[in-house]
């Protein structure tokens, strides 16, 4: 099964990007992810639902240990051929 997040982290910060965001960016990053999708406003990973339960994992326990208030994610299963 193939899996596609979609996440954003909290509070934001148009001017610096937080250090919650910059660790979501070195969280997904790092993982065993075939696409990953970095933006100021929302962030995309796509791959194996092993892989990206990890990485979902590590994200919120980083995320919210740096100082997230709010992290919103959208968890999707991607059938085949789809993108």
């Amino acid at each position: 099964m193939r899996l596609r997040v979609e996440f954003t982290t909290e509070p934001f910060d148009l001017d610096e990007a937080p250090a919650h965001a910059l660790v979501a960016r070195e969280v997904i990053e790092a993982a065993e992810l075939d696409a990953v999708d970095v933006g100021p406003f929302g962030n995309t990973a796509e791959g194996s639902a092993d892989a990206v339960l990890t990485a979902v994992d590590a994200l919120l326990r980083k995320t919210l240990e740096s100082g997230a208030t709010r992290v919103s994610l959208q968890v999707n299963v991607i059938g085949e051929g789809e993108r």
